[in-house]
């Protein structure tokens, strides 16, 4: 059921700025989209990723909202699984400033062709890195303009940065339960 529509006719955005959802909904062009609520390894990779950014907030000097909307159109509201923010970064209750990055956890039953084009959606909005981790896969991609990136091994980073994400340990983690 992700990313189909939730209503079968259009609203408008402050119709669906209004509304009260059990699991926040993504608006694109009028219409509301579920999104996927995963499974256990996408919501376990999800809370590794929100821990590990947040507890290295002060070496890091970010920090990592769940599911936080993200305006990047003006009829696009977008809710990435992961949002990282510099610190000082704007606080604003619908984010309208790019973050630093986005990261989309992949889920088995959506296209890897719907996230790369959401990626592609983050990318013209300004936000500057985009990561796909897939758990199911075993694989991570890196968001490029050109499309995704495929990162088997080897570590997710953000140049001049000190930020730097095993892949492997995030599934070896997954794999430790």
């Amino acid at each position: 059921m992700a990313t189909q529509p939730a209503f079968e006719k259009p609203v408008s955005v402050d119709e669906y700025l209004s509304m009260v959802f059990e699991h926040d909904c993504e608006y694109v062009d009028g219409m509301i989209l579920d999104r996927d609520l995963g499974e256990f390894e996408h919501a376990y990779v999800q809370g590794i990723l929100v821990t590990l950014f947040n507890n290295h907030r002060g070496d890091w000097g970010v920090y990592a909202l769940p599911e936080q909307r993200v305006q990047t159109q003006k009829t696009h509201f977008r809710v990435p699984d992961v949002v990282v923010l510099r610190v000082g970064s704007v606080r604003e209750p619908i984010l309208t400033h790019p973050p630093l990055l986005a990261i989309e956890v992949q889920s088995p039953d959506i296209p890897l062709r719907r996230t790369e084009l959401k990626a592609a959606e983050f990318l013209a909005f300004g936000i500057e890195y985009v990561w796909v981790i897939d758990p199911y896969a075993r694989v991570a991609y890196r968001g490029m303009p050109q499309g995704l990136e495929l990162v088997r091994v080897g570590e997710l980073t953000i140049p001049e940065t000190p930020i730097r994400v095993d892949v492997q340990e995030i599934f070896a983690e997954l794999d430790r339960l």
